[in-house]
């Protein structure tokens, strides 16, 4: 619930920017397309853009020995970055891949920062989304202590229910930290 109300906070803040800061942000981004597969972020380079998604979907995914971790399903209408990389300028330790064919808006990270500077609303604007990707964060980290697989599975059903049809259950799983074959096992039970 939280993390609704400090979205409808920086929608507003958005909404109630004057002009010349709306057009300094307009020209920060850039929308872009990616097919389905094709990667945003690779691991080692750095996060040189943030990624607001229009339409689609995209995952943040490690690698650990042989095996993809996924541990970000990001959704329209939320933002997707590599935050240490972003914020630190330093190689990622993670991938952003397109599940989905998407559209996104990306701004530059430079540009982002310059233009703060000038128009200390983006400032607040900077402040709000990085508290809503705290709140996120922290919530998931809760959910994931205090909830089991098949409580996680549901929650995700119901904040995205179209989610079965768009990304491959290994995706999912790895989400939520369990094995494809507990999620197929949860899956017949409901």
């Amino acid at each position: 619930m939280t993390e609704k109300i400090q979205l409808k906070k920086i929608d507003e803040l958005i909404q109630n920017l004057d002009s010349e800061t709306l057009s300094a942000l307009e020209n920060t981004r850039e929308l872009k397309r990616y097919k389905k597969g094709e990667f945003l972020l690779h691991q080692d380079k750095l996060c040189r853009y943030s990624f607001w998604i229009e339409q689609g979907i995209l995952r943040k995914f490690y690698w650990n020995d042989t095996k993809e971790i996924t541990t970000e399903l990001i959704f329209e209408h939320d933002i997707a970055v590599s935050f240490d990389s972003y914020v630190l300028q330093k190689p990622s330790k993670e991938f952003i891949q397109a599940v989905t064919d998407v559209t996104v808006y990306q701004t530059e990270a430079q540009s982002f920062q310059m233009i703060k500077a000038k128009f200390p609303k983006l400032v607040e604007l900077d402040l709000m989304m990085t508290e809503y990707y705290a709140m996120w964060l922290e919530k998931r980290l809760f959910e994931f202590r205090t909830r089991n697989a098949t409580e996680r599975y549901l929650q995700l059903l119901r904040q995205q229910p179209h989610i079965i049809l768009e990304v491959p259950l290994t995706y999912i799983a790895s989400y939520l930290g369990i094995s494809l074959e507990t999620l197929s096992r949860i899956r017949s039970k409901i």
